[in-house]
């Protein structure tokens, strides 16, 4: 009981704090949760110049709203429901677009003024193996329906604990268990068909 009225306590102080807007308090915000941020941003697929401008988008959001902060959750559970309402709103706006890559920066990014690499590269065998995998995985997450998606990252990924998943996506725990229960069978039946049929099984 007393650790749920500190927290509670807590909560109202960085309420407080968030209302009244000190940029010292608003530069130690930024530095404690933006990688958080970020590693929740990346692990909804999204590429790292797009996660970087999701969490500006957090942030400026966050620091828009923040007067209406009442410290009833958590500070990281009110941005990462902020994250979890743009990477929705984002998904939209990207699905009417067409995508357009531009393939001479990506080729630049890999080169130096030389033409040579700016990184060593890896033994091939063991890259393609890995590269393999990861695309796997990665593909199996982008054919989940996004409310699956986006609770199997929190809880396997971001490791949210159960009651900040439910907050953010609005859900019960009930409802959670079956998202999270469904979301691992789409995934695992996903990644032995793709086994199955490249033969690895």
């Amino acid at each position: 009981m007393d650790s749920e009225n500190n927290s509670k306590r807590s909560n109202l102080n960085e309420a407080e704090v968030i209302r009244e807007g000190s940029s010292f308090e608003a530069e130690e915000l930024v530095k404690q949760y933006t990688a958080s941020l970020l590693k929740g941003a990346l692990s909804l697929g999204f590429p790292i110049d797009d996660a970087k401008d999701l969490v500006q988008s957090v942030w400026g959001t966050f620091f828009a709203t923040g007067k209406n902060f009442e410290g009833r959750s958590q500070v990281s559970t009110f941005l990462f429901g902020i994250l979890y309402n743009k990477a929705k709103e984002r998904r939209r706006v990207d699905a009417r677009q067409v995508p357009d890559e531009h393939i001479d920066k990506l080729v630049d990014s890999y080169f130096d003024q030389r033409g040579r690499w700016m990184k060593p590269t890896l033994d091939p065998e063991r890259f393609m193996q890995a590269t393999q995998a990861m695309e796997t995985i990665d593909d199996c997450l982008k054919h989940l329906p996004i409310a699956q998606r986006m609770a199997f990252c929190m809880r396997e990924i971001d490791e949210h604990g159960t009651s900040d998943i439910c907050k953010i996506l609005e859900v019960s725990t009930t409802n959670l268990g079956v998202m999270l229960f469904r979301a691992k069978a789409r995934l695992r039946e996903c990644i032995e068909r793709k086994a199955e049929n490249s033969g690895e099984i």
